[in-house]
């Protein structure tokens, strides 16, 4: 039998209790426009309440609890052009060093791409613009790494400021290190730091892109997410991944990014109990600007599953007659994370009209995925 399990967390003040898991299995994607007690959005009002309910599911069984830090947690600093940031709770300290690179063209305060891990995203695309850039390193945090030696779960910086938290994922971890960055910067101001704290994008690719789509989901300061590439426990649909020959499903993810539990409760056909997706991991973006980057040559990117789950995340934009802040393209022909030239006007035309504010760019239709464009059928998937 099936139980029920109380949803009770805390996301920024407010206090959720829901019935959360499902009763019965949901083989399509749940309707994000869908509230707990069974009302739809209406408004952007409505969609505020309804991302914290999504953002409250999505700690709860996906990746741990994201805290809030008090302001007076926050002490920033500029060292030259670097950024420190301490952040102290519960008597230890976690310092948050990253440089930042100005352009040489436009005036202060400037725009800024945070690359999470790094910048993938070509030079070319940052020569001409107004765009400084800086790059988020996420291992002063949490240094997992699939290729190099690391700590453990619980023996992370992070876990010395909340060791009640060492159950956490990598993903709630780095969303977390990348709001006290963007603390810092309002701490300090532009007068000090020379950015325009409105007008911050957050960007990376693979692992990373899952890592800016999370930071992006998780934290309403972002004006712009590029998620390059993010594969499976990214923007791709975990519902989907079991239903398809999926290199990454939910039973093949790296754990070390998600709650071991998750596994525990929706491992298998369980998949169908989860009560969210990662469709709406992406529509917590929502009213705010998301590309997402796809590249169908590696099947362990799940872009097939991605294209199902980004057209089901779409409709929260499109709902709320904002379709043009949210577009994707899926294109193949060049290697992981090398975005090539043929790519470069989609990414261009959102970074000049969410972080430069340039009103003459049309983006609505910035929906690209060749292979898959006719050949899935999105109403099988897709049923609100």
């Amino acid at each position: 039998m099936i139980k029920k399990h109380l949803l009770s967390l805390f996301f920024l003040g407010a206090t959720l209790t829901a019935s959360a898991q499902l009763d019965t299995p949901q083989t399509d994607l749940p309707n994000p426009l869908q509230k707990l007690d069974g009302t739809l959005v209406k408004n952007l009002d409505d969609w505020r309440g309804r991302r914290q309910e999504i953002a409250a599911m999505i700690q709860q069984y996906g990746i741990g609890e994201k805290p809030e830090v008090a302001p007076e947690a926050i002490k920033a600093r500029m060292d030259g052009d670097t950024l420190i940031v301490d952040v102290t709770v519960g008597g230890e300290t976690l310092t948050l060093k990253s440089g930042i690179h100005y352009p040489t063209t436009g005036q202060p305060p400037y725009a800024l791409m945070i690359g999470t891990s790094m910048l993938s995203l070509p030079k070319p695309l940052f020569e001409n613009r107004p765009i400084a850039t800086m790059n988020y390193h996420e291992a002063q945090v949490n240094d997992y790494s699939q290729w190099k030696p690391h700590h453990e779960r619980g023996e992370h910086n992070f876990d010395r400021l909340y060791p009640q938290l060492k159950d956490n994922g990598a993903y709630s971890q780095w969303a977390w290190g990348l709001s006290r960055l963007i603390d810092g910067l309002e701490q300090l101001g532009p007068e000090k730091t020379k950015i325009n704290v409105k007008r911050i994008g957050v960007s990376g690719c693979s692992y990373a892109g899952k890592m800016s789509l999370f930071c992006g989901a998780f934290d309403e300061r972002v004006a712009l997410t590029i998620a390059q590439e993010p594969g499976g426990g990214g923007a791709a649909s975990w519902r989907y991944n079991c239903h398809v020959d999926s290199v990454e499903n939910l039973d093949r993810t790296d754990y070390h990014w998600f709650k071991e539990s998750m596994r525990e409760q929706f491992h298998g056909d369980s998949v169908y109990l989860m009560p969210y997706d990662h469709h709406e991991l992406v529509a917590m973006i929502c009213p705010r600007a998301l590309l997402v980057l796809g590249n169908p040559d590696y099947r362990w990117l799940a872009d097939e599953s991605a294209y199902v789950s980004l057209n089901a995340a779409r409709k929260v934009w499109s709902h709320l007659g904002i379709a043009d802040r949210m577009g994707y393209s899926i294109v193949g022909g060049h290697p992981h994370c090398m975005l090539p030239e043929s790519q470069y006007p989609e990414v261009g035309a959102f970074l000049d009209k969410f972080l430069l504010d340039k009103t003459d760019i049309d983006t609505d239709n910035i929906r690209i995925a060749p292979d898959f464009e006719g050949k899935i059928d999105l109403n099988k998937w897709i049923k609100y």
